[in-house]
């Protein structure tokens, strides 16, 4: 990614979740802060996703991607709240981008760590004050880069406490580490004091020539913009993962599924499920 400015995937995430606000009905996720953290109106959202050779309006105007991407923010948030009712008091959003969740979060007894390379995390918090949404004291900023910095030494110098129970949240991250780097992170996350959850979005392998060449496609595009794709997990290889690492309680599910989940299974999508969404799974591990 730019290390001087924000992550192109966050950015690209976080349009496509603003417009899911005024496009899609009905909707799947509710952000009332997502259009004003981009510093556009509403109209002026509606009017650059027709500028079609912007990256940013293409992002957003893809309606396959655009539901997955409210509908992981829902099964995440759906999560946390659980948790949260369950007695669980932190909560890490790794890769945070220009998630909203720590601004909407009404519980006071709730601590949220926001974990994200420094640009990133620095161009969100330009972008806050010029919004005019203040930050929580409820809300503790983890700048880490990765390059220099442990996830375990960024989180225990904010004040995160392993002795305390925690939910994860991981979205959009995965696919860009490695293997062994995904498999250190979910490590670090299964060492909390229990109960512990996380949740996350992977990619699994093509199955057939015409997905690998969609992979590849999508691949060297992400490539070409520096945000390589490192990982795909089969199911069952990362099934296998967690519960070798203690997480005995799993929830896994196809991107076009659960998109469907949250629409009242509505034929969503006409015909077979849109090829961007057919690699991408979402997962809830508890242990």
């Amino acid at each position: 990614m730019d290390n001087d400015g924000p992550s192109r995937t966050a950015l690209i995430t976080a349009y496509a979740r603003a417009y899911h606000q005024i496009a899609d009905r009905p909707p799947i996720f509710t952000d009332p802060l997502a259009v004003r953290l981009l510093g556009v109106t509403a109209e002026g959202l509606a009017e650059l996703v027709t500028a079609t050779t912007d990256h940013l309006a293409i992002g957003a105007s893809d309606r396959p991607r655009r539901l997955f991407f409210a509908a992981r923010s829902r099964f995440a948030e759906d999560a946390v709240a659980a948790a949260i009712a369950a007695g669980v008091r932190q909560v890490v959003i790794l890769g945070a981008g220009l998630d909203t969740f720590a601004y909407r979060n009404p519980r006071p007894e709730v601590r949220v760590f926001e974990v994200d390379h420094p640009a990133t995390q620095a161009w969100k918090r330009e972008r806050l004050t010029a919004a005019g949404i203040d930050r929580p004291e409820t809300l503790t900023f983890v700048p880490v880069d990765f390059e220099t910095q442990t996830l375990a030494a960024g989180l225990e110098a904010n004040g995160f406490k392993r002795t305390d129970p925690a939910v994860f949240v991981w979205l959009g991250v995965v696919f860009y580490l490695t293997p062994d780097a995904a498999h250190a992170t979910l490590e670090y996350i299964a060492g909390q004091a229990q109960p512990v959850e996380v949740i996350f979005d992977y990619l699994q392998p093509a199955n057939s020539d015409e997905e690998r060449a969609h992979q590849q496609a999508r691949a060297d595009r992400l490539a070409d913009v520096g945000e390589p794709v490192f990982s795909y997990f089969a199911p069952d290889d990362i099934a296998a993962q967690l519960r070798a690492l203690g997480f005995t309680d799993l929830e896994d599910h196809s991107a076009p599924d659960l998109v469907t989940r949250y629409l009242d299974g509505s034929a969503t999508f006409e015909g077979e499920p849109p090829s961007a969404l057919r690699a991408i799974r979402m997962l809830r591990a508890i242990r």
